[in-house]
């Protein structure tokens, strides 16, 4: 007799998984693997619910002043997650921190 995780545990799992996911995502980019333009052009599912503000700062060299200017020249809310980004937002977004680099 197989007996399964409850509900609330294998939530709690997937949650887990999520946020270190995230915390690696974030990693790359600060050790220069990738770049917060490849990671808005590619999309991975576990950083669709992640605040755009958070990558962005994740990045070596971006506090809190460059990452809002960043944002406000692209008329992105600071509470804005990735996954609801329009596409014109994602490509702005994109085109503005290839400018940068």
């Amino acid at each position: 007799m197989a007996t399964t995780m409850p509900q609330h545990l294998r939530a709690l799992e997937r949650a887990n998984e999520i946020r270190l996911a995230r915390c690696q995502r974030k990693r790359d980019v600060l050790a220069g693997e990738t770049t917060v333009a490849d990671l808005l052009r590619e999309m991975p599912s576990e950083i669709e619910g992640m605040r755009v503000y958070d990558l962005l700062a994740a990045q070596r060299w971006w506090g809190r002043v460059k990452t809002r200017k960043l944002m406000l020249a692209a008329q992105v809310s600071d509470s804005k997650t990735i996954g609801s980004l329009t596409d014109r937002q994602r490509g702005v977004l994109i085109a503005m921190l290839e400018r940068r680099s």
